[in-house]
């Protein structure tokens, strides 16, 4: 069976966040510059985060899970490794295992 491998090109030409945002650089800003204002020249030295629409193409080609820059922090949510599955299944019997506590009323 063969492996899923990322599109090359791509890694190169982007940069992700820890937080999974795609950064990438603007165009129109390697040459001819003496004929851009000096406005248009700030502007594409920034670098460019990607929506959330252009990141569903690319989670197909990377094989890896990105988020936009209109999306908050929690749609970018990490799987739970197996360790830390195991470790809240016995977090949730413990407390399903004590009995209740009942609190005296006046």
């Amino acid at each position: 069976m063969s492996t899923n491998k990322p599109h090359k090109g791509i890694q190169k030409r982007m940069r992700f966040t820890a937080t999974g945002m795609v950064k990438h650089k603007s165009s129109n800003s390697k040459h001819l510059k003496s004929n851009k204002s000096g406005k248009r020249l700030r502007r594409l030295r920034k670098d460019k985060f990607l929506w959330s629409s252009q990141t569903k193409g690319l989670e197909m080609l990377l094989f890896r899970r990105l988020r936009g820059k209109d999306q908050p922090r929690t749609a970018f949510r990490k799987s739970p490794t197996p360790a830390e599955k195991k470790a809240s299944r016995a977090e949730a019997a413990r407390l399903a295992a004590m009995p209740a506590k009942k609190y005296a009323t006046k």
